[in-house]
């Protein structure tokens, strides 16, 4: 079981919070009592989109939830961890331009370069290997994990789903900062984090966001992944 206590202090920046992906995992951290700042080129658009957040969470019972909303350097400036979950198109142009404001932190890639065609979604190549190692190159003075790439943002926005049914694989090279990030990813009910080895690996658990999207299409659902085995 992870010590969520290494949580204690950590507050969440979230570039891309206006997206679903970002806005789906922005709600389940602050539900579970975690300070989330949502990100967006546009700071007005951050502002509204964090307040509908708050609106909604109290709806749901949890009416002291922290949710504010700031563009991306000053979401990035502000928060403790910061989550990338932009788009492919423009990840490293964003990440170098926030250099700055993210040294020293650990910032979490939950990207998935993915094309689609008529033969249905694929992923695409990079140079660096994945997405995440991406980052790292451009963010040489932050700590790069992956992570969340595999996590439906449908399931995630919808708090009538009390468990989140998931694992999340966590690549990185430090393992106090894998560590954190599984915590994030514990603290969401019915969600494991999972160690997945070092940032090389990032590539395949991006590229499987293909394979779960074509399952999610023939059938119908929002499927994830769940990872088997004695003593997990």
């Amino acid at each position: 079981m992870t010590d969520l206590g290494v949580l204690d202090g950590v507050t969440v920046g979230v570039l891309g919070g206006t997206g679903a992906q970002g806005r789906g995992l922005a709600l389940r951290w602050a539900k579970a009592g975690i300070p989330v700042v949502l990100g967006s080129r546009d700071a007005a658009r951050a502002e509204v989109a964090a307040k509908e957040l708050v609106d909604l969470l109290a709806e749901a019972g949890t009416p002291d939830a922290q949710v504010s909303g700031a563009d991306n350097a000053a979401t990035a400036a502000q928060a403790t961890v910061v989550l990338a979950a932009i788009p492919w198109d423009g990840h490293a142009e964003l990440l170098a331009s926030l250099a700055s404001e993210l040294d020293g932190k650990v910032v979490i890639d939950c990207v998935n370069p993915i094309g689609f065609g008529k033969t249905g979604p694929f992923p695409l190549d990079v140079a660096e290997g994945s997405a995440a190692q991406q980052a790292q190159a451009v963010l040489p003075g932050s700590r790069v994990i992956g992570a969340f790439h595999n996590v439906s943002a449908v399931v995630l926005a919808d708090l009538s789903q009390a468990e989140v049914d998931t694992d999340v694989l966590v690549v990185g090279e430090d393992r106090d900062d894998t560590n954190l990030v599984q915590a994030l990813a514990d603290v969401i009910p019915g969600v494991r984090g999972l160690f997945g080895g070092r940032l090389a690996n990032a590539g395949q658990v991006e590229k499987l966001t293909a394979n779960l999207i074509a399952v999610n299409r023939r059938y119908k659902t929002h499927a994830g992944i769940r990872i088997t085995g004695h003593g997990l």
